[in-house]
């Protein structure tokens, strides 16, 4: 079984192109919803307030937007705040490959918008990259309704485009409509097919 990281950057499209992928059959697992149950263990919330600080739990869950300001504000709290949330993740993630190799799944989609900066795209076989336009994207996530501000704020916080274009094995280009989109999936799936009869194959 090969693993396909999947990552860009916030408003690039990689979750429509995920959902693209889902759809036509492949499973894909998805980092970001990983993350969200991860904040519902009891133990989590704990280490949090024990480490953060109060104010981030409330009633038994997270506040979300507010723990994320606070992390997009403070280099050292997001520092501490993935110590106790990526490893549970990724625990998770390779118990999930594992059930689904277990299986004889051809290959599995880790949808992930952190794959680089944390560097989990070198434990996986291939990573994917979606990209757009810088300006294409602050216009979508504008229209979103995303101060800009915050955008720029986002946009900060993950390793450029064109870097993470330089290391993936293949980059899904989303500047056109939902047509050229799908297109440029199906072009991925043959590469995919390619990559599951030749799995080691230099590209």
């Amino acid at each position: 079984m090969i693993t396909i990281g999947i990552t860009g950057i916030i408003g690039s499209g990689k979750t429509t192109a995920s959902a693209a992928l889902k759809r036509k059959g492949l499973p894909v697992i998805d980092l970001d919803d990983l993350a969200k149950k991860t904040l519902t263990l009891k133990g989590v919330q704990e280490e949090i307030t024990e480490k953060l600080g109060s104010g981030f739990v409330v009633n038994g869950e997270i506040v979300v937007e507010r723990l994320r300001d606070a992390v997009f504000a403070n280099k050292e709290k997001l520092k501490k705040l993935e110590e106790i949330v990526h490893p549970r993740v990724r625990a998770r993630l390779w118990g999930t490959i594992g059930e689904l190799e277990g299986k004889g799944t051809p290959a599995v989609v880790v949808d992930g918008p952190l794959l680089f900066e944390t560097g989990l795209y070198k434990k996986l076989d291939r990573t994917v990259v979606v990209s757009a336009d810088m300006d294409k994207i602050r216009k979508r996530l504008k229209k979103r309704g995303m101060a800009a501000d915050d955008t720029e704020k986002r946009i900060a916080h993950q390793i450029p485009l064109e870097e993470k274009e330089k290391e993936a094995d293949f980059i899904v280009h989303n500047n056109g409509t939902r047509e050229e989109l799908e297109k440029e999936i199906e072009n991925l799936l043959e590469r995919i097919k390619e990559w599951e009869v030749k799995p080691d194959a230099s590209q």
